[in-house]
């Protein structure tokens, strides 16, 4: 899957990021916990290198938790702090304020020794739609940041102040260059951090379909009243699924971009089921 996928203002929030680190203790890395590596962007580790971070692992609630759980043992074992998140819970703003101000407190320390009293300041950072403002938004406990469904929502960096010792800074979502990792570029696709009109979405979902009756057969069929057999094509799975929903044209045809969208927006949306897409067990098959 070929993307053109790295605009001009991507190349103008990578040097917004490089001109404010000076300012900044700590950087959260807000990720998907559906695709914690897809959605990990490469050009953040030369970035930030020696700074503290931490990543959060964003709409946990989407993905099977038994491998978010491994993911954090994952990251544990790289010497990384990694927390799973949910924004629609009022209760996880406590902890990421806490986790957040942990991750400075040797600074902190430090400026008080010196009798001043310093304001820990964090950059949340990550690729578009993997709801870094929702974050925000959340542990702050109300709408302070721009939301959107799409990427691209933020345009320019946002100071939030959380607490009186506490102000993070909201900054565009920032892809790099290139890709060369289609099987994670399929995957954001998936998800939606890749904005659905650059690319083919028949082509999309019918990879979505592979993914789906691989996975979590059984509650895929449920979701659209459809059965699936071993000989049907990814495309025959899809014309079921518009047969099903009677999203047929006046032609008396399948209504086959209806039908995309639809299967897109329910699994983003959590419909069909939890499902985490990158697995740590890749990561080692890949270093073996």
């Amino acid at each position: 899957m070929l993307v053109n996928w790295y605009p001009g203002h991507m190349a103008k929030a990578k040097r917004m990021l490089q001109e404010n680190l000076k300012l900044i203790d700590v950087v959260v890395e807000v990720v998907d916990a559906r695709c914690p590596m897809a959605t990990r962007n490469p050009d953040f580790e030369s970035l930030f290198s020696g700074k503290d971070r931490i990543i959060i692992l964003n709409k946990a609630d989407l993905a099977d938790q038994s491998v978010t759980n491994a993911w954090i043992d994952f990251f544990k074992a790289q010497g990384i702090l990694a927390v799973e998140f949910v924004s629609t819970k009022s209760s996880m703003k406590k902890k990421a304020v806490e986790i957040i101000s942990k991750a400075a407190e040797e600074k902190v320390a430090r400026m008080k020794a010196k009798g001043v009293v310093k304001v820990v300041r964090a950059m949340i950072v990550g690729i578009p739609n993997v709801g870094k403002s929702t974050f925000i938004n959340c542990v702050a406990g109300v709408s302070r940041a721009q939301v959107g469904d799409k990427p691209g929502v933020t345009r320019g960096k946002q100071w939030v102040r959380i607490t009186p010792h506490l102000e993070l800074m909201d900054t565009p979502g920032m892809l790099w260059p290139k890709l060369e990792n289609e099987l994670y570029a399929s995957r954001l696709a998936y998800i939606g951090s890749v904005r659905d009109d650059v690319l083919n979405i028949e082509q999309m979902t019918l990879g979505l379909i592979e993914v789906l009756r691989e996975r979590c057969r059984s509650k895929f069929e449920l979701r659209y009243s459809i059965s699936i057999f071993n000989e049907d094509t990814d495309a025959d799975v899809l014309h079921a699924i518009c047969n099903s929903r009677g999203f047929i044209t006046s032609q008396d045809e399948f209504d086959i971009e209806r039908g995309c969208r639809i299967i897109l927006d329910e699994f983003r949306a959590g419909k069909i089921c939890r499902l985490s897409l990158d697995l740590p067990s890749e990561i080692a098959n890949e270093e073996s």
